[in-house]
């Protein structure tokens, strides 16, 4: 057998992928095969598991990122949240944009206040926020923010599928939001 372990946030150790020869499953369930040479076989079984228990091994990355993920992990990884409702209709061109880049996005729409929407996507962890009122559908832009950043000026909806593409293909390489742009 060889297990392979990772240790989580907190330095414990967690079987995850195994790669093992079983001999007593296939005695234990009578597995037989038919040999070329006429002669009835017992198999020699091969487990190989990559991840272990999927439960355990997502359990480990949420713990091992304390729920923050980066921008190629993140679940949803744009928050667009309308000034107001008037912007909703704008919102949701950007939404699509987004969406046809491949990004994961949702917009809120809930009759909130901005602050609240924004402090709620920080809470969630969405690692950016895309603001939009009046100026931005003018401009056709949106006003960024990371959630570990804070405001990151205006940005072309262009520019801003760019920078995000372009921080996604460097996954790996540094936190999200790792260098402010303006």
């Amino acid at each position: 057998k060889i297990y392979i372990k990772i240790k989580d946030a907190i330095g414990r150790s967690w079987q995850c992928a195994t790669i093992q020869c079983d001999f007593a499953l296939p005695e234990r369930f009578d597995l037989k095969y038919t040999d070329s040479d006429g002669t009835e076989k017992r198999p020699v079984m091969l487990h190989r598991v990559i991840l272990g228990s999927l439960e355990r091994f997502m359990g480990t990355l949420i713990e091992h990122y304390g729920g923050d993920f980066p921008l190629w992990l993140a679940p949803d990884q744009v928050r667009i949240i309308p000034i107001a409702q008037a912007h909703n209709a704008y919102a949701r061109q950007v939404e699509e944009t987004l969406r046809e880049a491949g990004l994961r996005v949702k917009v809120d729409v809930r009759d909130e206040k901005m602050q609240r929407k924004i402090r709620d996507a920080e809470l969630e962890k969405i690692p950016y926020m895309a603001v939009v009122g009046a100026k931005e559908m003018e401009t056709l832009s949106v006003a960024l923010r990371g959630r570990k950043n804070g405001n990151m000026g205006v940005l072309t909806i262009e520019a801003l599928v760019d920078k995000l593409r372009e921080e996604v293909k460097a996954r790996g390489k540094g936190d999200n939001n790792a260098e402010t742009t303006g």
